[in-house]
């Protein structure tokens, strides 16, 4: 379990280099990053949580069903289900065809977006801080 114990560190430490990332992004106009950043940050938080309940491997980098598996041993991870809308960002915030039309993810993501994202990803790497301790 210390190997678990570990890794969810790193995985955590990541998690909050990838929210700050985030926030640079924004400063520097860059939305669409921001908001894949804030995506990743989250994603890398809870997978942190559930490598410290033992889990090994993952197949999933969605925030719905991460958020999920949580909640059947966490159910305070409810409170942060709304940061599922963060799967939204995944891939159309970075391919130059994940959005409809010819528009380029840079041209479509707004600083409100990537804020929304930014504190949605805050509010799960908030409440995996608590759980962490």
């Amino acid at each position: 379990m210390d190997n678990n114990r570990a890794e969810a560190e790193r995985w955590y430490g990541q998690a909050r280099f990838d929210l700050e990332a985030a926030r640079s992004s924004v400063t520097a106009g860059n939305y669409e990053w921001a908001c894949f950043q804030a995506q990743q940050a989250a994603e890398k938080a809870l997978k942190a949580l559930l490598l410290r309940q033992g889990k090994r491997e993952f197949l999933s980098h969605s925030i719905h069903d991460l958020l999920r598996e949580l909640q059947r041993f966490a159910p305070e991870f409810e409170d942060v289900s709304e940061a599922r809308r963060l799967d939204e960002y995944y891939i159309p915030t970075r391919y130059p065809n994940g959005l409809p039309g010819t528009v380029l993810p840079h041209d479509f993501y707004s600083e409100k977006e990537a804020l929304e994202c930014i504190d949605l990803a805050a509010s799960v790497l908030k409440l995996i801080s608590q759980t962490l301790g």
